[in-house]
């Protein structure tokens, strides 16, 4: 099973929020491209962020983050291997 092109766009909108503070959200604008408006629309309709442009995670939301953020890190290029 392979990642579809819309999952790949909701994944991108995901790694965008600061899991640091639950006080930031991000809106994404009218002027940003089709894939981007759509993906964070699937994202509000799935129960992931709190408004249709963005806004702020929800429970849901913020663990598919915290997931989607430790898989880029962890597939990040490093010097040495993680598994040694």
């Amino acid at each position: 099973m392979r990642f579809t092109q819309e999952q790949m766009a909701e994944i991108d909108i995901l790694i965008r929020y600061k899991l640091e503070t639950t006080q930031q959200g991000i809106k994404v604008h009218s002027s940003a491209s089709n894939e981007k408006i759509e993906a964070v629309q699937r994202l509000y309709d799935k129960g992931l962020v709190t408004q249709v442009d963005g806004g702020y995670l929800t429970d849901l939301g913020r663990r598919a983050a915290e997931h989607a953020q430790a898989l880029l890190l962890i597939l990040a290029p490093h010097n040495n291997s993680v598994a040694s």
